[in-house]
C-alpha cells in the first residue's frame, strides 16, 4: 500500500501530525502500539489548553476520533524496519505487512526507565508496574511504593493515595522536580510517607511482590518495607532503537531535528518526546507534531512539482 505520509507512533505528536496532514489532503497512515502513547498515563491533566480538567485516556480518545474524522488511517502494529526505497520509503511491520510513503514522521516517544535492580524483571506484572493510571485499581487497600520525584511520580502518589492503604514515596533527593500544584496536593495526603535520600536495592517476594529493600544513600543503612506494589516512575528513555542506524541521534539517543523537524535524512521528519526538543510535555509534543506535518506537506509538494 502506498501513502503520501506514514507516521510511526500514535501519541500526541503522531496523532496531531496525522490530523494536520489529513487536512492538507495527504493520504496518511499512523502506525503505533499504544494509542495515545505515554500521554494516557496521567490520571489528571489540567494544563492542556481547552480541555479543562481531564485525564490522558480521555484526551487520547478525542485525538483518535478527530484524526479519523479528518481522514487518516490508524493501524495498531510494531514497526520492525524502515528504509529508503526508490524515491520514497518502505516501512515493514512485525506481522509482515509492508507500506510505502513519500515521507515519514517519527514520533515513537519514550519508554519507561527501569531501576535495574534484582526482582524488577521477575515481578513485572506481579506487583511491579510502570503505569499507575493502568494498574492502581489492582492495589486497593494495599501498601505500595512509588519511586521518583517528577510529575509522573507525584501524580501516581496522588492517585494511589485514594486507592491504596498506604503509599511510600521513595526519592533519591529531598527536592522534587514536580509542578508546584502537584506538590501542594502531595502535602495534604495523610497516608503518604516520604522516604528521602533513598533508593530501592531489591524487590522481593514469592509469586507476587511482598517486600522492597531500601538503602539510605547518605549512610548506606538498609531497611525493608512490606508492600504489595512497586510503581516505578523515574522518567523514560527515547524509543529510538528502530532508527539508530537510520537517522542521527544525540548522546541521549534522541532524534536530532532542526527548526522544521527535519532529521538527517531528507524526507524523514520527527516530533515529540523522542527528539531533541527540550520540554517533554503533551502540549509541546502536539505542537511539534503539527510542525512536522506541515514540513512534510511542503516537502511532498516540492517533490510532486519538480
Amino acid at each position: 500500500m502506498v501513502y503520501d505520509l506514514i507516521i510511526i507512533g500514535s501519541g500526541p505528536a503522531g496523532l496531531t501530525a496525522a490530523l494536520y496532514a489529513s487536512r492538507r489532503f495527504l493520504k496518511t497512515l499512523v502506525i503505533g502500539q499504544i494509542l495515545g502513547g505515554q500521554a494516557i498515563l496521567p490520571s489528571c491533566v489540567e494544563n492542556y489548553p481547552g480541555a479543562g480538567k481531564t485525564d490522558g485516556l480521555t484526551l487520547a480518545k478525542a485525538w483518535q476520533d478527530q484524526t479519523i474524522s479528518a481522514g487518516a488511517e490508524i493501524k495498531t502494529g510494531l514497526v520492525t524496519d524502515i528504509k529508503q526505497a526508490g524515491d520514497g520509503f518502505e516501512v515493514k511491520l512485525a506481522d509482515g505487512a509492508e507500506y510505502q510513503a513519500k515521507a515519514v514522521i517519527l514520533t515513537m516517544g519514550r519508554n519507561p526507565r527501569k531501576l535495574n535492580v534484582p526482582g524488577e524483571v521477575e515481578f513485572t506484572g506481579k506487583g511491579v508496574a510502570y503505569c499507575a493510571t493502568c494498574d492502581a485499581p489492582l492495589f486497593a487497600g494495599k501498601d505500595v511504593v512509588v519511586v521518583g520525584g517528577g510529575n509522573a511520580a507525584i501524580d501516581a502518589v496522588i492517585l494511589l493515595a485514594n486507592i491504596a492503604k498506604k503509599v511510600y514515596l521513595v526519592h533519591r533527593h529531598d527536592k522534587f522536580k514536580a509542578e508546584a500544584v502537584l506538590l501542594h496536593k502531595l502535602a495534604t495526603l495523610t497516608n503518604v510517607e516520604q522516604v528521602l535520600y533513598a533508593q530501592i536495592k531489591e524487590i522481593k517476594g514469592n509469586n507476587l511482590v511482598e517486600q522492597v529493600k531500601i538503602e539510605q544513600i547518605q549512610d548506606r543503612t538498609e531497611k525493608v518495607l512490606d508492600v504489595q506494589g512497586v510503581f516505578i516512575e523515574i522518567g523514560g528513555d527515547a524509543n529510538t532503537g528502530l532508527v539508530k542506524d537510520f537517522v542521527n541521534l544525540n548522546e541521549k539517543q534522541e532524534i536530532i531535528i532542526d527548526e522544521r523537524n527535519q532529521t538527517s535524512v531528507k524526507g524523514v521528519f520527527a516530533a515529540g518526546d523522542a527528539t531533541t526538543v527540550l520540554f517533554k510535555q503533551i502540549v509541546v509534543a502536539a505542537g511539534e507534531g503539527a510542525k512536522a506535518a506541515l514540513s512534510a506537506y511542503n516537502y511532498i509538494q516540492l517533490k510532486n512539482n519538480r
